[in-house]
């Protein structure tokens, strides 16, 4: 038997093969078991934090990749406990099998180990967003979704430049170096994109507005759904779906209708010039005792204007914080009462082709 065992085999004893293949045998049974302590410890210290963590939500992310990392890990220093065989050597482009073989393991494993911290990383936007839902404010759950995108993008970054350096064998410096010419020339060309990327953070950090505030921004009316790296996305009444680049956002001017702390709409009578001093008297005096409503929190009516051809009369109103149909059943209300009150009076509109102007400011 001590016979056998001895022999050797492609460079390497029987024993040596069966210790190996032993080692990855015993690691591939009790990976999970690993996996599932390492996962407690990462429980552990997270309560400790005070963070809440549902363990099914973090074995179904996190524990396949871990188990992926820690199986190929412990292959990769058994199996380069052997000695390459020597048969089996060769060589690609000036670089020898062995070597080569080396470099792409390497890479399987860079790529495995980035892959779970990328899950984690998931994971960790998951316990957040929740935790960042039980508030009324939306821009936190904004703020960790783009986050999450953001630090995703460094770690790919990161997992590119460590295989550069451990799979092509290239230093970095030297490589970064080189390539500052070709970095400039493309900063230049993605100018506005980058001019986006920093007026996102601008967004994020001064909040003129957060996702689910009504905004107006140039001719575009609507509410915003999403505020992503490059650009928002803002739903319009129409039910339209618009894409506005973030620099336009931190460049226009934005009214934000979610932030307004009272609503404000005027009325502008031209009321015909043949009307007598009592008749707008007592017109006025009805109106300030007949335009009495709920919502309304001041009102202001003025014979603002005496021209040649009409009596201008301004009806100004102001309620507090309502919505637009509410708003716009008032204003309808007040339109129907000054008619009323106007034909009750005797008083004509100026012209036949002047109308009543109603706008909301």
């Amino acid at each position: 038997m001590q016979e056998v065992l001895n022999k050797t085999f492609l460079d390497n004893s029987f024993r040596d093969y069966l210790m190996v293949f032993g080692f990855i045998l015993s690691v591939l049974i009790l990976r999970k078991v690993a996996s599932k302590k390492i996962t407690r410890l990462i429980f552990f210290a997270f309560r400790k934090m005070g963070r809440k963590i549902n363990e099914k939500e973090f074995f179904d992310l996190v524990l396949a990749p871990l188990e992926n990392f820690i199986f190929f890990s412990a292959t990769y220093v058994a199996l380069n406990s052997l000695n390459f065989p020597r048969e089996f050597g060769f060589r690609i482009m000036k670089i020898k099998s062995d070597v080569l073989l080396d470099r792409m393991a390497s890479g399987v494993l860079i790529y495995f180990f980035f892959h779970t911290l990328l899950r984690v990383t998931d994971y960790l936007a998951i316990v957040m967003e929740k935790k960042a839902k039980t508030t009324e404010d939306y821009s936190d759950d904004q703020l960790i979704i783009f986050f999450r995108e953001f630090l995703k993008v460094i770690l790919i970054i990161v997992c590119i430049l460590v295989m550069i350096r451990y799979v092509f064998n290239q230093d970095i410096t030297k490589l970064l170096a080189g390539l500052s010419i070709v970095g400039a020339a493309i900063a230049l060309a993605a100018k506005e994109s980058i001019e986006n990327l920093i007026a996102s953070f601008i967004i994020f950090f001064d909040r003129p507005f957060t996702v689910g505030d009504s905004l107006k921004i140039q001719q575009v009316s609507g509410t915003v759904e999403k505020i992503g790296l490059r650009s928002t996305r803002v739903r319009t009444i129409d039910g339209t779906y618009i894409t506005i680049p973030n620099k336009q956002m931190v460049d226009s001017l934005v009214d934000n209708f979610s932030l307004r702390n009272k609503c404000r709409f005027e009325m502008v009578l031209a009321l015909d010039p043949r009307a007598t001093v009592d008749q707008l008297k007592q017109l006025l005096k009805e109106m300030d005792e007949k335009l009495v409503y709920a919502e309304l929190e001041a009102k202001t009516i003025l014979l603002s204007e005496i021209r040649i051809d009409a009596y201008i009369v301004t009806i100004e109103c102001i309620t507090g914080v309502i919505n637009i149909s509410d708003l716009n059943l008032l204003k309808q209300n007040v339109n129907v009462q000054v008619l009323e009150l106007l034909e009750k009076n005797g008083v004509a509109v100026a012209g036949k082709e002047r109308m009543v102007n109603t706008f909301l400011q």
